[in-house]
């Protein structure tokens, strides 16, 4: 079914296509199937001549690289790993209702997706390359869709560190959920970095560097950085800017929806929670009373590595208003702040405060 009716509402941010499913098949099931995963765009989607692709390898390198997708599929072994991504924008909505954020996507939960990537480790090509100095600490990435930057046109790009970058979970993909990677999900590469935010897995990956500092691009340099809450884009220098990388702890109910009208009596509750991949999420607890009693949920899926852990609890509630909140741990007992306030940057990323809905029963 094609894009625009199998996703909710496709958010247009200066024409570009992001789209995300609909609430009532978010999370449904632990693989996310292709036309339900969510779609984040920078700029168009760039026109490709696949005949003539080249991916180059290059920067502190032994020997550059310029790799076809016949060479890479050939000379390199295949790999496959179920990973979810998401987006560093993921809850900004809330962040929005808060106080008021001037740039971005206002997503609510479902800017995030978990599928199965098959490809080539990053690792193994690096390794073809050679790394030819002890300086060497950055792997940068170019894609093929490119945008206006400060007056400049720009490919988007980012960069991880080098160790990351070896890491066996990162991959070069190829296909998506057994098939063909959709041009709207990167076609005909793309980089998966699990754990880490989904800007960092570029998409019509063209070019691979190795450096001895971060990526000099706008994206990593300014687009997806961290703040404290008392800096605004007024005050801001960004120089001073976290860049992001790994997730943080979160958990969000994806049913009921928030302002649901039902019926008293059982309510089924369910939902996602996530870490930063490395960690298990090891406890979810939910709140039918805005957080004053908690009860663990059941897990619907073994936990492991790299992926969301989605969960259901039960409760049995009366008639009138009802606030159920929810919040995880993971292996590493990291867990997540209750106020929204604590946790809001004027660029609107990693929300992971407890998530909240509102329902009335009748």
């Amino acid at each position: 079914m094609p894009l625009s009716e199998k996703h909710d509402e496709t958010k247009t941010y200066d024409d570009i296509l992001n789209a995300g499913p609909p609430l009532n098949q978010l999370a449904k099931e632990f693989v996310t199937p292709t036309e339900l995963f969510f779609v984040r765009n920078h700029t168009q989607i760039p026109h490709l001549q696949l005949d003539s692709y080249r991916l180059r390898v290059g920067g502190l390198v032994t020997r550059e690289l310029s790799l076809s997708m016949d060479e890479i599929k050939n000379n390199f072994e295949r790999r496959s790993l179920i990973a979810t991504l998401q987006c560093a924008g993921n809850r900004r909505k809330e962040l929005v209702s808060y106080k008021p954020i001037d740039d971005g996507l206002a997503w609510g939960i479902e800017a995030i997706g978990t599928a199965d990537w098959t490809g080539v480790r990053l690792g193994d090509v690096l390794a073809s390359a050679g790394i030819s100095c002890a300086e060497a600490e950055h792997v940068a990435f170019l894609g093929l869709d490119t945008l206006m930057s400060d007056g400049q046109r720009e490919a988007f790009g980012s960069s991880i560190p080098l160790d990351k970058a070896l890491a066996s979970e990162v991959l070069l993909a190829y296909e998506m959920n057994g098939e063909d990677l959709p041009l709207v999900h990167g076609c005909p590469l793309r980089v998966i970095v699990p754990g880490f935010i989904g800007a960092r897995s570029v998409k019509w990956l063209s070019e691979i560097r190795i450096q001895e500092e971060p990526s000099e691009n706008h994206y990593q340099q300014v687009g997806y950085k961290l703040f404290p809450p008392h800096i605004n884009m007024y005050n801001v220098d960004y120089h001073e800017g976290m860049q992001l990388t790994k997730l943080p702890v979160n958990s969000v109910i994806v049913r009921p929806e928030d302002r649901s009208l039902m019926t008293a009596g059982k309510v089924e509750v369910e939902g996602y929670a996530m870490s930063d991949g490395e960690h298990e999420i090891t406890w979810v607890t939910v709140s039918p009373d805005g957080g004053r009693s908690w009860q663990r949920a059941e897990f619907l899926n073994e936990p492991q590595l790299w992926t969301w852990q989605l969960w259901r609890a039960e409760f049995d509630l009366p008639q009138g208003q009802h606030e159920i909140v929810v919040r995880a741990w993971d292996s590493a007992a990291n867990s997540q702040p209750e106020t929204i306030a604590s946790v809001w940057n004027f660029k609107g990323y990693v929300n992971n405060a407890w998530h909240r809905v509102k329902i009335t029963l009748k």
